[in-house]
C-alpha cells in the first residue's frame, strides 16, 4: 500500500490500535443493542399497559352500565307496584259504593214498575195492590242515599321525579374514574438475606398521601400473586424464598381516608444466593419448625447451647434474631454468634462468642460489657453487623484479626472491636435459653 509505514513495530501498534477500536465498536454496538432492547420493552409496556387500561375501564364502566340498569329497573317495578296498590285501594270502596247504588236503582226500578201497575192496574185489585206497594215504598226507606266522595276526597295519584339526581349523577360520572401514566409507589431496591429478600419501595407522587402500602409476591411467572405485607413501613423482609430462584414482586398503596387501592407498580424479579440459616436438628431442649429456621425452647429439662446447622455467617451481612414468644429470664440466656461450636458449654456468654443475654448485657469473649442494651421482649428484634478492620501480624492484644461489631436492639445499638487470634470467614450463630417459651426466629 503506497504510504503504508514499513516499520514492523509501528505495523504492529497500528494493528493493536485497529483491534482495540474494533473491540470498542463491538461494545457500542452491544450497548446500543441493549438500549434497543430496553426501548423495545419500554414500548411494550405502554402499549400493553395502554390495552389492559383500556380493557378495565370498558369492562368497569360495561359493568356500571348493566348494575344502573338493574337498579332503574327494580326502581322502576317497585314505583309501579305502589300505584298498583294505591289504585286498588282506592278503587275498592268506590266498587262497593257502585254496587249499593246499581242495587238501589235496580229496587227503584222495580217499585216503579209495581206502583204503575198498582195505579194503572184492574180497580178490583186496586185497593190490595196499592195497600201493599205503599207498605213496600215505607219499608224501602226511599229517602235513604249512599253517600258519594267528591273529586277532592279520593286520590289523583302522580309521579314526583325529582331532575336533580340526573346532576348528581352527571357530576359523579365525570369525576369517577381516573388515568395514571405512572402508578404512585414503585419498587425500589431489593437486598439479600439468607432464605429472604428485603424488598424497599418509595413513593413517586408528591400529592399521593398514603394510609397503607400492599407488597405481594408470587414464585416464577406461573403462580398468582399474594399479599405478604399490609402497612405503613416502606420495606419488608420476605422469608421463606429458595436460592437462586426469580420472584416477582409488586407493591400498590391505598389513598388516605380511601378504601380502594392504587394502581399497582411495575413488577419487578428479586432474587437471593445466600442459603437460609438453619439451626440443628436432634438437639433436646428445643423444637424447631419445618424450615428449621425457628426454635422454641421446650420444657425438657436438659440446658445448653442450639447452634446453627452450619457456619453461614459471613462478615458484611446481617444477622437478624426475632423473639417471637418470651419465656422467665435468666441471666445466662444468650442470642448471638461464635467462631465454633462447644458443646459443652450451656451459653455463649464465653470465650471466642460475642452475645446478648435476655436482660440485655452484652457480653465480648465471656467479658460482660459496660454498655447495656434495652431487654428483649416479644416481638424485639436482635441484629448483628459485622465487618473486618484489622488483619495482619500479631498486636500487643494478642490477636491478628479484628472485627467491627455492631448489636442493635429496639433501636439502640452497641458498637465495639472483637479481637480474634484466628482468620474467620464464617460463624456460627447460636441461642440458649434456661427456662421454656421462648421462641426466637432467625434469619
Amino acid at each position: 500500500l503506497r504510504g503504508a509505514p514499513r516499520d514492523p513495530a509501528e505495523v504492529r501498534f497500528l494493528l493493536q490500535e485497529a483491534r482495540e477500536s474494533i473491540e470498542a465498536a463491538r461494545s457500542y454496538r452491544r450497548e446500543l443493542e441493549q438500549r434497543l432492547r430496553g426501548l423495545q420493552q419500554a414500548r411494550e409496556q405502554i402499549r400493553e399497559s395502554a390495552t389492559s387500561t383500556r380493557n378495565v375501564l370498558e369492562q368497569h364502566f360495561n359493568d356500571l352500565k348493566g348494575t344502573l340498569k338493574k337498579l332503574l329497573d327494580e326502581r322502576l317495578m317497585s314505583l309501579l307496584r305502589e300505584v298498583d296498590a294505591i289504585e286498588q285501594e282506592s278503587i275498592k270502596p268506590l266498587d262497593e259504593c257502585q254496587k249499593l247504588i246499581e242495587h238501589g236503582v235496580s229496587t227503584a226500578n222495580d217499585l216503579l214498575q209495581e206502583g204503575e201497575s198498582a195505579v194503572h192496574g184492574d180497580v178490583g185489585q186496586q185497593n190490595e195492590k196499592l195497600c201493599i206497594f205503599t207498605k213496600k215504598a215505607l219499608h224501602i226507606q226511599l229517602d235513604s242515599l249512599p253517600e258519594v266522595p267528591s273529586l277532592v276526597d279520593v286520590p289523583c295519584l302522580s309521579a314526583q321525579l325529582d331532575d336533580c339526581l340526573l346532576t348528581i349523577l352527571k357530576n359523579q360520572i365525570f369525576r369517577h374514574g381516573t388515568v395514571a401514566s405512572r402508578p404512585p409507589v414503585q419498587l425500589e431496591e431489593f437486598v439479600e438475606k439468607p432464605g429472604g429478600i428485603l424488598v424497599r419501595w418509595c413513593k413517586v407522587d408528591e400529592d399521593f398521601i398514603p394510609q397503607d402500602y400492599r407488597l405481594q409476591y408470587r414464585k416464577g411467572t406461573a403462580a398468582d400473586f399474594e399479599d405478604v405485607y399490609v402497612g405503613l413501613e416502606t420495606e419488608f423482609v420476605v422469608l421463606h424464598i429458595d436460592p437462586n430462584v426469580n420472584y416477582q414482586f409488586r407493591v400498590c398503596a391505598r389513598r388516605d381516608g380511601r378504601q380502594e387501592w392504587s394502581p399497582w407498580s411495575v413488577p419487578q424479579i428479586g432474587s437471593t444466593t445466600l442459603v437460609p440459616h438453619e439451626w440443628t436438628a436432634g438437639l433436646e431442649g428445643y423444637s424447631l419448625s419445618s424450615r428449621r429456621n425457628i426454635a422454641l425452647r421446650n420444657d425438657a429439662q436438659s440446658c445448653g447451647v442450639l447452634y446453627s446447622k452450619a457456619p453461614t455467617y459471613f462478615c458484611g451481612q446481617t444477622l437478624t434474631f426475632r423473639i417471637e414468644t418470651v419465656g422467665q429470664p435468666d441471666r445466662r440466656d444468650s442470642l448471638g454468634v461464635c467462631v465454633e461450636q462447644q458443646n459443652g458449654c450451656d451459653s455463649l456468654q464465653r470465650d471466642k462468642a460475642v452475645c446478648i443475654s435476655t436482660n440485655g448485657a452484652v457480653f465480648v469473649n465471656g467479658k460482660e460489657m459496660t454498655n447495656q442494651l434495652p431487654a428483649v421482649t416479644s416481638g424485639s428484634t436482635v441484629t448483628f453487623d459485622m465487618e473486618v478492620v484489622h488483619l495482619g501480624p500479631s498486636s500487643n492484644e494478642g490477636g491478628n484479626f479484628k472485627l467491627r461489631v455492631t448489636i442493635s436492639s429496639n433501636n439502640r445499638e452497641v458498637v465495639f472491636d472483637w479481637v480474634l487470634d484466628q482468620c474467620c470467614g464464617s460463624l456460627y450463630f447460636g441461642c440458649s435459653f434456661s427456662y421454656p417459651g421462648w421462641k426466637v426466629l432467625v434469619f
